[in-house]
């Protein structure tokens, strides 16, 4: 049980962080004016504001446990104990399956709709489409959702290295940790419900569309456990993972965003006590 303890605190550290950043809000002045998503702009300074903000998103993420208020316990204890739970039965649960050639096979077919080089097309489609069409929406949704990815893509890359579990299918099949593999995490849930997500947020006032953008990352995640790429519990971290990247970034976007207007008619009041002077009163604050 010792290798559990890091990819543990790992994960609970990393999600409960991203839900605690996805909850509240960054500094006036921490990231790009997000008016570029909506405008048409040429791709150098498009690309600079872009991998700003990836910038300041990594920060984010990576400081996000020294942030975390006991708010956020429940968060801990949530994926601490769902997380514990998938990585001691996931031997277990892995042979529940039938295990045939077919359905590794298929399963590996139907998980490749997940792979970064299926959905950065995807996102690219989206911006191309907004650009021809003149649709602020759809161009918004790809660069949102390339944020997304590169986010995700960072993190899973790089925890892969750190916590190094074998996959399913490598030496005695119990996915141990530290023993040079990339099972934990699944980049491909990770990248499939960041981007989900974005598009979820985005269209959110089209029933179908959160539907069929979760139901179809759910089912790119279920086929990585079916195809003996992952273990239950490496998809279902990296499902929520790349759930609360892409609600981070689309948060981040709707409040960088706030016309001058709404701005101004929603100041922030903070208390203000000076007990040298004994007085107390209230401030309001603008923002844009």
């Amino acid at each position: 049980m010792k290798p559990l303890r890091p990819a543990l605190a790992l994960t609970c550290c990393l999600i409960s962080g991203l839900t605690a950043q996805a909850q509240n809000d960054p500094p006036p002045t921490a990231r790009e004016d997000a008016s570029f998503l909506t405008e048409r702009e040429p791709l150098k300074p498009l690309g600079k504001k872009m991998l700003t903000n990836i910038w300041l998103d990594q920060k984010a993420i990576w400081t996000s446990p020294f942030h975390m208020e006991r708010r956020d316990a429940k968060w801990w204890i949530l994926f601490g104990a769902a997380t514990g739970g998938l990585i001691a039965t996931d031997h277990w649960t892995s042979e529940q399956l039938p295990n045939t050639k077919d359905q590794i096979k298929y399963s590996g077919r139907v998980s490749d709709l997940g792979a970064l080089y299926t959905v950065a097309p995807l996102t690219a489609g989206f911006y191309l489409v907004g650009s021809i069409t003149d649709n602020a929406k759809a161009r918004k949704t790809g660069l949102l959702g390339a944020e997304a990815l590169a986010d995700g893509a960072i993190l899973f890359e790089t925890t892969k290295l750190a916590l190094g579990r074998d996959r399913p299918l490598q030496g005695d099949g119990h996915g141990h940790f530290f023993r040079g593999g990339d099972s934990f995490p699944s980049g491909h849930a990770m990248e499939s419900f960041a981007l989900a997500s974005v598009v979820a947020h985005e269209y959110r006032n089209k029933k179908l569309v959160p539907v069929l953008a979760y139901g179809l990352a759910a089912l790119i995640s279920a086929s990585r456990v079916s195809a003996r790429q992952h273990f239950a519990s490496d998809v279902v971290a990296s499902g929520a993972a790349g759930w609360f990247i892409g609600t981070y970034v689309f948060e981040n976007s709707q409040k960088k965003s706030r016309s001058p207007m709404k701005a101004a008619l929603s100041p922030q009041i903070r208390p203000e006590i000076q007990l040298g002077a004994r007085s107390y009163g209230v401030t309001l604050a603008w923002h844009p």
